[in-house]
């Protein structure tokens, strides 16, 4: 393997487990504002729903087709429209709710917090994610994590997102890293993975589920605990 300087990792469900503390989350706001009595009487099936508008929402803010701010409420909007509950105030507050909520959960992948001990002493470590940059820097603080990372590049600092090339070159450059000495770790294969390698870099495709895919990234694992036997 080529001796890489610089690694680049992604944080949500790389590092930071998103999912669940995105339920544990919800589960909270569910029983606080008394979900149960407005007509949703199943959590799961609430968190299933929310789960569905917010992988698309995610997905049109990627392709430039919805902005952030409406991707902050939208999304449990639209959740509680599917339940009909017509009640955009309760949504707009539960979102500012989750928001302020879900970073504070300090739930991390598994050996994640490993790898990173393993890694601190040998490369510079810096995190390209697509998150909020208020949002992210709380993850980062709550989890433990943030003294491992001299840089983080979010879309909101970057004014760009994963896969677009902008946020990587802008990464590249604020690091003085070199391409060929770079190497992006991420769970998305066509935004993290090919993002960096469009551009020519490395990349190692974390795929816990052993996902199918034709794309040939650099490298795959399915642990993060892999990672210290590959660098």
């Amino acid at each position: 393997m080529p001796r890489y300087k610089h690694l680049f990792f992604d944080l949500d469900h790389t590092l930071w487990d998103f999912e669940a503390a995105s339920e544990l989350s919800w589960k909270h706001l569910y029983d606080q504002n008394q979900l149960l009595d407005l007509g949703i009487p199943e959590f799961q099936e609430f968190f299933r729903v929310y789960s569905r508008h917010n992988d698309q929402m995610w997905e049109q803010f990627r392709n430039g087709k919805l902005s952030r701010e409406d991707l902050r409420w939208k999304r449990i909007w639209q959740t509680l429209l599917d339940f009909k509950i017509y009640d955009t105030p309760l949504a707009k507050q539960l979102s500012a709710d989750y928001l302020e909520l879900l970073p504070t959960k300090a739930v991390l992948i598994p050996y994640a917090k490993e790898i990173l001990d393993y890694c601190q002493s040998r490369y510079q470590l810096h995190l390209i994610t697509n998150g909020f940059e208020k949002t992210q820097r709380l993850k980062l603080l709550h989890a433990g994590i943030e003294g491992y990372f001299k840089e983080v590049f979010t879309s909101e600092r970057c004014d760009s997102i994963k896969p677009q090339p902008e946020i990587f070159h802008y990464a590249l450059k604020a690091t003085g890293a070199d391409r060929t000495e770079s190497l992006m770790i991420g769970d998305a294969l066509e935004i993290d993975v090919m993002g960096a390698m469009n551009i020519g870099m490395d990349a190692v495709y974390y795929n816990p589920a052993a996902l199918p895919h034709i794309q040939q990234p650099s490298y795959e694992i399915r642990h993060l605990k892999e990672l210290q036997d590959l660098i």
